[in-house]
């Protein structure tokens, strides 16, 4: 509904005794964060603020959401009493924080003309903090009786300390409240002046009734606040030892598989918006069978540029179970490492740019977590001074406990026990892209003859101590008995990010990975599964494994510990090149290659004396299938069981990858002159979020595309007169919640000046008009689509077309191929040219299945080749299964 993709992410759940203690995710973390960019003009607030300046907020009005919930989230789930945790709730309105940001937006594209002085958004604490914190230090008065609210039983607490979201607080001059109220006027963003700056510094809150519930000094309550100490108790840790891992490869990578930390992310990935903006240069799925395996998230700034940024996570909270010293540190160096190894992939500008924001959710108020705390900090502030980035934000949860009825027997109103939550440290970590076309993704793609794999290991250490294997193992919190955990050596780190930019900007890398969950053969086995159906072989040389104390070689470690290390595929004449590049500093061996014919991945150990022992042999499919497992279990529960299981059956019968052609040169239209530029209606609607990208794509074709909201029509500020298109853009107008365009169509039927608008402009010849997503919805409802009656006429409304919930019965986000009919009419306007391309398209919606009430409509729209495209599969046949047709 606010029309932000969803680009990046991980998922991860635990459960066990550790130390005599329940661990689990019982109050669970959902973790969003965005990425985007700043004008440098607008860089710094005014500080101090200008007296006279006008308080405004910008926003949905106040309701009793979130009252206390900065507190409230605080406290460990359960202890609180209902209605207070009831109250402190916060809800989210998409649609209200889409107009704040339309606004805010038009204020940052006027450039030096920004009129804005400070902009704090509300968050914990509401009004009463973030009024307090724009006008500091030099004061404000606030007059309750201008803040909006949605409640008018609302107390002047309630009113102050409501933590209501998609709200902002702004510092605008006096003389730009008119532009500002027209700004917010067109996009229907409620606004309000609630106070101004003044010298007093002080803060003085005037209610309804003219009475003065708030008059502080601001000195007091922001500027000069003490220092709080902490005294903190290190944590007795008691922790058994690491058995011994039988090696049994194979049975261990399939146990090890079906974590969700470790196997297919599908499920997520497939039902949420990874295409919307049109600036998404990589999202999570990669590979042919768009495989969710990406590293890194990759966004263009611009649809006019290839400049963007670039982001990836790191976080290994499963290292730090046992909670020794030596197991905090590791398990915030190896975040750090696994942010880098996953950012790596992509080109950045300077390795020194790289920043990180840090999400913290811990369970700090129990004894010996705030301890725990600390050691990671100080393990991160270390790491990242030596290799050279830095955090500059974040966020924290740090009551990450939960009451819950006790294991023991009893009344369960009597037995509770309190129950934590892993301790865990979030790094996202960003920097600035010069072209977003310079990555590499897992996939491999070379043929099976010119493929290798090479590994760079950067863990001077490895263990099995907080590994994969150790969780599926029930050994998760146990410690070495040698003592050892995984690490990362900082300098090795550096050096390799440099070489690995470097090699990537001179293409010798033509796909990448980073070790991390589940160990160097799962990575391994995800590269192979997502380039298509190569067999490769993998040979592990003994004299790169370190020998157990028994005398025994590790296997066991090297495949399965999860220290930092790279994953290449490089063409076979690049070897010595790319091994040479990272030289003696970090170690670069040749881990595998691709065998030709083969669709076996074999797993074998040559001894120092040449002999090989085969440790695992598995169809490339049959590994897929094991990766995907625990996904297709999890989308039983979420989608059409019946489609489920046909996706399965489809994944395990595909034998070939799509069959993509072009039938023409995609070039970039010539800029026509401002004269000849044909002027289309970019048509938008509340809660649309499509309109930008169809706005570059028009100026891309060589129009003039022009913003244009329903209000506008309905008002009679804009007339269709002198376009040559309308284009009617996709999102979610009025959130869907009368189904998909029911409520713009409404607007667009009733409202006597937009149909009258409308229908003139639909009766004029030499016009055109495009729907897309909501827009196409749109269309059929106004029976636009498909067309004339042989009357004339608009088809009864009983007969049109419309477009109803998928099959699967959710929304669904894929990449999908489809074919375009060389007999359709559309040959001769939009595909020209294109006729037998079969072409790979995004789609994203939860209601795209087309609905014929009259058979002979559909039968005349089919005979009439007035459907252009077709769903096809990876013969180029027109296909109804599921998923190839969504």
């Amino acid at each position: 509904k606010f029309g932000e993709p969803v680009v990046n992410g991980f998922c991860r759940s635990y459960a066990a005794v550790v130390g005599g203690e329940r661990i689990e995710w019982v109050k669970p973390i959902m973790m969003s964060g965005g990425i985007g960019s700043m004008d440098c003009r607008h860089r710094l607030k005014q500080t101090p603020p200008m007296p006279g300046a006008a308080i405004v907020k910008l926003g949905g009005p106040a309701y009793r959401l979130g009252v206390g919930g900065g507190a409230a989230s605080s406290m460990v789930a359960g202890e609180n009493q209902e209605h207070l945790d009831f109250n402190a709730v916060q809800r989210g309105d998409a649609q209200m924080l889409q107009r704040v940001n339309r606004v805010i937006r038009y204020l940052v594209e006027m450039g030096e003309g920004n009129p804005v002085l400070s902009i704090h958004d509300q968050g914990a604490g509401g009004a009463g903090n973030v009024l307090k914190e724009i006008g500091e230090p030099t004061g404000l008065e606030i007059d309750m009786k201008h803040m909006l609210s949605g409640d008018p039983s609302l107390s002047a607490l309630e009113l102050w300390i409501a933590e209501y979201q998609e709200n902002d607080a702004l510092l605008l001059p006096e003389s730009k409240l008119g532009l500002f109220a027209e700004l917010c006027r067109r996009e229907g963003a409620p606004w309000s002046k609630v106070g101004s700056v003044v010298t007093t510094g002080r803060c003085k809150v005037v209610d309804k009734e003219g009475k003065v519930p708030v008059d502080l000094p601001l000195d007091k309550v922001l500027c000069k606040m003490p220092q709080k100490t902490f005294h903190l108790t290190k944590p007795v840790v008691v922790g058994h030892r690491l058995g011994r891992f039988e090696a049994d490869v194979k049975g261990c990578l399939w146990k090890v598989m079906r974590l969700v930390s470790v196997g297919s992310k599908r499920f997520l990935c497939n039902k949420v918006d990874r295409s919307v903006t049109g600036l998404v240069a990589q999202q999570q799925c990669v590979g042919p069978f768009h495989t969710p395996l990406a590293n890194a998230a990759v966004t263009a700034t611009s649809m006019l540029s290839l400049q963007g940024s670039a982001t990836a996570i790191g976080e290994r909270p499963i290292v730090g179970l046992s909670g020794d010293d030596s197991a905090l540190r590791a398990m915030a160096r190896l975040a750090v490492a696994e942010a880098l190894t996953n950012l790596v992939w992509v080109k950045v500008e300077n390795m020194e740019d790289v920043r990180c924001s840090g999400n913290w959710m811990w369970a700090a108020k129990l004894p010996g977590e705030g301890y725990k705390m600390l050691k990671v900090a100080e393990a991160i502030d270390e790491v990242m001074c030596g290799i050279g980035i830095a955090i500059d934000g974040g966020k924290d949860s740090l009551s990450m406990a939960a009451q819950c009825p006790s294991r023991d027997d009893g009344p369960q109103d009597q037995q509770k026990e309190t129950v934590k939550a892993p301790g865990e440290v979030v790094l996202s970590v960003y920097g600035a892209v010069p072209d977003v076309t310079v990555k590499v993704t897992p996939d491999v793609k070379l043929s099976p003859s010119e493929s290798v794999l090479l590994f760079v290991d950067l863990d001077p250490t490895p263990s099995l101590k907080g590994t994969s294997l150790a969780h599926v193992m029930l050994q998760s919190g146990h410690v070495d008995g040698e003592g050892r955990i995984s690490d990362v050596d900082v300098d090795q780190l550096r050096h390799a990010f440099l070489v690995t930019q470097d090699l990537i900007a001179r293409g010798l890398i033509s796909a990448g990975h980073d070790r991390s969950d589940g160990g160097l053969l799962v990575a391994a086995c995800e590269m192979i599964i997502a380039g298509g159906h190569s067999g490769y072989l993998l040979s592990i040389d003994e004299a790169n494994i370190r020998v157990a104390p028994d005398g025994s070689p590790g296997v066991m470690e090297y495949l399965f510990s999860e220290g930092p290390g790279l994953l290449l595929e490089v063409a076979t004449s690049n070897v010595p090149t790319v091994i040479s590049a990272y030289g003696d500093k970090a170690k670069c061996r040749v881990l595998g290659n691709g065998v030709n014919g083969s669709t076996s991945i074999e797993v074998e150990l040559r001894s120092k004396g040449g002999a090989r022992r085969q440790l695992m042999k598995e169809s490339v499919g049959d590994v897929r299938l094991q990766w995907e497992k625990t996904s297709f279990k999890l989308e039983e529960l979420q989608a059409d069981i019946n489609c489920v299981r046909q996706e399965r059956e489809v994944m395990a019968s595909r034998k070939s990858t799509p069959p993509y052609r072009l039938t023409f040169a995609p070039l970039p239209r010539a800029p026509a002159s401002a004269q000849r530029k044909i002027r289309v209606a970019i048509i938008r609607e509340e809660g649309s979020n499509g309109d930008r990208e169809m706005a570059g794509s028009f100026w891309n074709a060589g129009a003039l595309p022009v913003d244009v909201i329903m209000s506008d029509i309905a008002t009679g500020r804009v007339t269709l007169q002198g376009f040559a298109g309308v284009a009617f853009v996709g999102g979610f107008s009025y959130g869907d919640v009368l189904d998909s365009a029911k409520g713009w169509a409404a607007k667009a039927t009733f409202n006597t000046r937009c149909r009258d608008q409308l229908q003139k402009f639909y009766e004029e010849e030499h016009t055109f008009s495009l729907g897309v997503c909501n827009g196409c919805q749109l269309m059929s409802l106004l029976g636009w689509v498909p067309g004339k009656t042989d009357k004339g006429g608009l088809l009864e409304l009983s007969q049109r077309p419309r477009f109803v919930h998928n099959r699967s019965g959710r929304y669904e986000s894929r990449f999908v191929s489809v074919a375009v009919d060389p007999a359709s009419p559309a040959i001769g306007t939009w595909f020209r040219g294109m006729g037998g391309s079969v072409l790979g398209v995004w789609i994203a919606h939860g209601e795209g299945r087309a609905l014929f009430p009259d058979r002979d409509v559909y039968t005349k729209v089919m005979e009439s080749h007035l459907a252009s495209r077709c769903y096809v599969d990876d013969h180029g046949a027109p296909t109804s299964v599921y998923p190839l047709n969504p």
